[in-house]
């Protein structure tokens, strides 16, 4: 058990760290034109804030949270989502006191106890974007703007937005009886989880993914038709809002997401590339939550991105990255003198920028340089006793054999010369 990691778990590294840091720097950057700030919540906190804001009939408190007590039997929660540490964080700095809107953005490792699939882990990553402040559906329409773009900057084909609305608390409280008249008859055949769902939180009973019952709900009626003249008057702009930005979309009334905060719209970005689980990014609003867990009344919307998921997406699409190992020179020495000028040469040129590599295994000359081949070395050069001594060394051009004499005093300007820095 000491060499394998615990179950739903994976280690990152090689050519996947390398397709990671590429995604994450998209988001970064992406986030940055955006003018939304990084936020970075604990990995753990109080079992009561997700019991409050996720939900007692969601999936997520009932049967996936890591949860705890610690050395000071407080119940502790290792965190399922980020939106509600984000909502947290919000209230407990006053940001809500700051010039609204205030926009959040955060890469986070994430924890549920659950199955394990492909692009389903029990320790998975999120990215995601929280925005506060606004009960105004462009603020909706912003945030999808955002997950659209980082779609479009990944290159990510057959993609399709989705969209719904669960309208106010009065208009959900208006579509659950209506949906408990329609089941009606039925209830003895949902599944054990939605003959509880029906009488708690009957929307939840749409997000079901056991077969008999999405067989049953199937011809269920649209919340859409319950929505009151307001939350119409929201879905429609935020509509002409998105055919305004030219981002396409589907009305799909099933889309009701699986936490309990949410209101009004909801969307999901979904594909066809990765099998059943195809939802590659979902979200929407939450203007109750904040103030259910003790801020202010706050207008918020925000999304969530798997991007486990989103790699797989990637992969489905272009195939599996091939790990190529990279470094601009190699120096190879040989004697004393040649090994410990080596490492400082190596030392001066990666402060310059330049990604050096010596050797530090005690390699025969032949074997550094098979090393330096094998870590995809462009030049590289040998010091011995007399280049040290004199001063001069030869840059051999890997690729094409190629060797130009240089001043060692001299190898990071003439590297730059090289590489074109």
């Amino acid at each position: 058990m000491l060499t394998q990691a615990p179950k739903g778990t994976k280690d990152i590294f090689g050519a996947e760290i390398a397709q990671w840091q590429i995604v994450e720097n998209k988001m970064r950057n992406l986030c940055r034109n955006f003018g939304i700030d990084e936020i970075r919540t604990p990995v753990f906190e109080h079992t009561e804030l997700f019991l409050r804001s996720v939900g007692d009939t969601t999936d997520i408190v009932q049967k996936e949270m890591y949860t705890f007590f610690d050395k000071g039997d407080r119940s502790i929660t290792l965190r399922p989502e980020s939106t509600a540490g984000a909502a947290r964080a919000y209230i407990e700095h006053g940001m809500f006191n700051n010039a609204q809107p205030t926009k959040l953005y955060y890469i986070a490792p994430t924890f549920r106890y659950e199955n394990t699939q492909a692009g389903r882990q029990r320790q998975f990553h999120q990215f995601g974007v929280e925005m506060y402040g606004s009960y105004s559906p462009a603020l909706d329409a912003e945030a999808i703007s955002v997950a659209y773009e980082l779609i479009k900057d990944m290159g990510i084909n057959s993609v399709e937005l989705r969209i719904n609305s669960l309208g106010c608390p009065e208009c959900r409280g208006r579509y659950n009886k209506m949906l408990r008249d329609f089941i009606g008859d039925n209830l003895d055949n949902l599944c054990h989880e939605c003959k509880s769902r029906y009488e708690k939180n009957p929307l939840r009973v749409l997000d079901c993914k056991e077969e008999k019952c999405k067989k049953i709900i199937a011809g269920a009626p649209s919340v859409i038709d319950c929505l009151d003249e307001e939350c119409t008057e929201h879905f429609e702009t935020l509509k002409e809002i998105l055919a305004g930005m030219g981002i396409s979309f589907t009305v799909d009334p099933m889309i009701v997401r699986g936490l309990d905060y949410y209101t009004r719209t909801v969307f999901e970005f979904v594909t066809n590339t990765i099998g059943a689980q195809g939802t590659v990014c979902g979200g929407g609003r939450y203007d109750n939550l904040v103030e259910e867990c003790g801020g202010p009344k706050t207008g918020a919307v925000g999304f969530g991105l798997g991007i486990e998921r989103l790699l797989m997406t990637l992969e489905a699409q272009n195939g599996k990255s091939e790990y190529k190992p990279f470094r601009h020179l190699y120096i190879g020495s040989i004697g004393k003198k040649g090994f410990i000028k080596s490492q400082a040469i190596t030392f001066e040129l990666r402060k310059m920028g330049i990604i050096a590599e010596c050797d530090t295994v005690g390699r025969s000359v032949k074997a550094q340089m098979k090393y330096a081949n094998k870590i995809g070395a462009m030049y590289s050069l040998i010091l011995g006793d007399d280049e040290v001594d004199l001063g001069k060394a030869s840059v051999k051009n890997m690729e094409t054999g190629e060797t130009t004499e240089i001043n060692i005093s001299e190898i990071g300007a003439k590297m730059k010369e090289l590489l074109n820095l």
